[in-house]
């Protein structure tokens, strides 16, 4: 009969291995386990790439990693740091943005997959010093507390309107619920969405 000390060293060495293997083939650009949502190494030879982005009425020709998102790239590369980021997972809404005209989340969006096309953050909505309809709205009605989800609710928001998506509160509720708020402010953030659309 096999000794249980020699066995269960053989089990841990063993796993040992495995462990070390897995390791390298992941280091060395091999399959990524399903479900892995941190980013791996770039296959060898990968670089940054040219990208031109047309983002609140301005262009800006960059070279970003191929994995940057459009959340990053904006923070980090345009110091545009209204776009907030929250969760970075796409559960919270903190980093919307539009694109094309319709609400995408930053976070989730690769920077070099909307070359050309254009971009709006929260800097971009107001008209010089006027603030946007939405923006005051949320003023006057007192719509944020702690203010860290405010930018991504407000491109929510306007999104929502111009979709036609303010029939009654209940809708309302519906279409901004991918936008969370920790300080629960959601009574006054629907009564703001119907005053920036003109309810």
């Amino acid at each position: 009969m096999e000794d249980s000390t020699e066995s269960e060293v053989s089990r841990r060495g063993f796993l040992a291995r495995s462990a070390a293997v897995s390791a390298a083939v992941t280091v060395a650009g091999g399959a990524v386990p399903a479900g892995a949502t941190t980013p791996v190494a770039a296959p060898p030879g990968a670089g940054p790439v040219e990208v031109t982005l047309r983002v609140n009425g301005g262009t800006h020709r960059l070279r970003v990693d191929p994995r940057a998102t459009l959340l990053d790239t904006l923070r980090e590369r345009l110091e545009l740091t209204g776009t907030k980021k929250g969760c970075d997972r796409g559960q919270c809404g903190a980093c919307t943005v539009h694109v094309d005209g319709r609400r995408v989340l930053s976070c989730l969006t690769l920077a070099a997959s909307v070359p050309n096309r254009p971009v709006t953050t929260i800097e971009g909505l107001a008209d010089g010093d006027r603030p946007h309809p939405m923006q005051q709205a949320f003023v006057d009605c007192d719509a944020l507390q702690c203010g860290f989800c405010t930018p991504g609710q407000v491109m929510s928001a306007v999104a929502v309107v111009r979709e036609g998506h303010t029939g009654s509160d209940e809708e309302i509720r519906e279409f901004m619920s991918g936008n969370l708020c920790r300080c629960a402010a959601y009574p006054t953030i629907v009564a703001a969405v119907k005053q920036g659309g003109g309810r």
